[in-house]
């Protein structure tokens, strides 16, 4: 058995899935401050550049108080909706081939617990590893309850599931520089659907490049 690990936003989706997330709610449940709050919340990130600090105040802008069985309802819509428009035909294909294998798969991912472990599901991963939000009680609070799963803190979770599973090979698949941080601690990597200078320095390191974006994915995989 290998471990197969693979990042989320621009890997197995072509795009940012938080945003889209958001305003999928916004548009279903319209809120004159939305609008406003993206705006300060933006120009509070270009002083201190913390995407957790912004991917929770995000949150609570556009969902902040939202009762769970609604965050719910919204995920299930969320993640059934997503389609060829928004996945990667070679990341489905990747995930049958690991599926075939036997290997386990695993889902890491910046994003948050609030649909990421549904699209871990829907595409038959056998865990998720991603940012955690915070509830006060039954309300959705926004707060992270976890350190935000980017950078060196994939390296942390990468390094805490060869400890789970020692003795296994590891292959990784991302598509950003950050992911260069776990990269580091497995066996095998794999940049994909990066630009060519990003491509070169995966290169330089030793790892393997595709471009996910436009294989044909085979139909079982479409939902598992």
């Amino acid at each position: 058995m290998r471990v197969a690990v693979f990042d989320l936003d621009g890997t197995l989706t072509r795009h940012d899935t938080l945003w889209p997330y958001l305003c999928a709610w916004q548009r279903s449940h319209p809120s004159p401050g939305f609008w406003p709050g993206v705006a300060f919340a933006s120009a509070r990130w270009l002083l201190h550049r913390d995407h957790g600090r912004l991917k929770s105040r995000l949150i609570r802008i556009a969902m902040g108080g939202t009762r769970r069985e609604d965050v719910a309802a919204h995920t299930q819509r969320f993640v059934e909706a997503l389609g060829a428009a928004d996945l990667c035909p070679g990341a489905l294909a990747a995930i049958e081939r690991h599926r075939a294998a036997g290997d386990r798969l695993v889902l890491l991912s910046a994003s948050v617990d609030l649909y990421v472990p549904a699209i871990a599901r829907r595409f038959g991963f056998d865990e998720a590893v991603c940012t955690e939000i915070a509830w006060s009680g039954d309300r959705l609070d926004g707060a992270l309850a976890s350190p935000n799963r980017r950078a060196g803190e994939k390296l942390r979770c990468v390094l805490d599931l060869r400890a789970r599973f020692p003795g296994t090979a590891f292959t990784a698949y991302g598509n950003a520089r950050t992911d260069f941080d776990h990269f580091e601690a497995v066996d095998e990597a794999v940049l994909v659907n990066a630009g060519p200078r990003l491509r070169r320095q995966a290169l330089r390191r030793g790892y393997r490049t595709a471009d996910w974006r436009n294989k044909p994915p085979p139909a079982a995989v479409q939902s598992a």
